[in-house]
């Protein structure tokens, strides 16, 4: 995810200094918004890195500067998925030389929905050291404000923007017995929302978290039906967290499966209501299907 900008320099109580590190790869979490978030742990592998790859490079200098860590001349490698094929080999090479390889995505901890991956395996199957500095995470910051149930929880990526992937995505997740984590656009929470309320119901309860850290940082609780009546047309900015709670055990008579299956057909093919109660209430698809053939029509 990408964190604004800080708003202003602050002053900080630990002021880097190059130090040895050891050789390796080392993932950095950098702040998801305040850049006071940074570990001091992270500011010292920044400071005494042989070499500094990051998923922005501007983002990376920025937070630098605040937190007064000096580039110097080493190298600072742009690493994405745009550029992989030819930053790869690089740091590969890098690390071959027995250098210290420091990575920080743009905001957030790596390879939660950023760049890294490739890296991570590819220094794995060399053998190398793959070492970690932990610190700021949307998913865990989301999660700690939301309210919902932590013993268990299902962090799920982005879901897909095209509507029939969307809605295969979403019809997995149903029955998944843990709080469901999820990334989202702005400008598909809205859309999303509507599409939780035909899959999970209207009184499942939900959290969407937006901006998380910074300026104008915002919860909002409630069922998926009051979210998606407050996000409906609502011109919506900055970083997306929506959080979903697991569902309670529930009664599968005739009577809740059809009153489930009419308020699905009202805005979905047959096909997929069926599909979707059936695995809502853990029914045989072939059954719900037959019968959502018979109130289809």
């Amino acid at each position: 995810m990408t964190a604004d900008r800080p708003d202003s320099p602050s002053a900080t109580a630990h002021i880097a200094a190059p130090r040895e590190i050891p050789p390796g790869l080392h993932f950095v979490a950098t702040p998801i918004g305040a850049a006071r978030d940074i570990t001091l742990r992270a500011l010292d592998l920044l400071a005494g890195a042989d070499v500094l790859a990051a998923e922005d490079t501007r983002s990376l200098r920025h937070l630098m500067e605040i937190h007064g860590v000096a580039l110097k001349d080493r190298a600072l490698v742009p690493y994405h998925e745009h550029n992989e094929a030819q930053a790869l080999p690089r740091l590969m090479r890098a690390l071959s030389e027995g250098k210290s390889v420091v990575y920080a995505s743009e905001a957030g901890t790596p390879l939660i929905s950023d760049p890294g991956f490739g890296l991570a395996r590819a220094a794995i199957a060399e053998g190398m050291a793959v070492l970690a500095a932990p610190g700021a995470s949307a998913v865990l910051c989301a999660l700690t404000v939301s309210g919902l149930p932590s013993d268990r929880f299902l962090f799920a990526g982005f879901p897909p923007s095209a509507k029939t992937a969307r809605r295969t995505f979403l019809s997995e997740l149903v029955r998944v017995g843990a709080t469901l984590i999820l990334y989202e656009s702005p400008k598909r929470i809205g859309e999303t929302l509507m599409n939780c309320v035909e899959y999970f119901g209207e009184e499942r309860q939900a959290v969407v978290c937006r901006e998380l850290t910074k300026r104008f940082e915002e919860v909002t609780r409630g069922t998926l039906a009051e979210l998606a009546a407050a996000f409906d047309g609502r011109e919506v900015k900055g970083e997306i967290v929506l959080l979903i709670d697991r569902g309670a055990a529930v009664q599968a008579d005739a009577e809740t499966v059809e009153a489930a299956l009419d308020r699905a057909l009202e805005s979905m093919s047959v096909k997929d209501a069926a599909a979707a109660i059936a695995d809502a209430y853990g029914l045989p698809r072939r059954d719900v299907y037959q019968l959502a053939l018979a109130r289809g029509r």
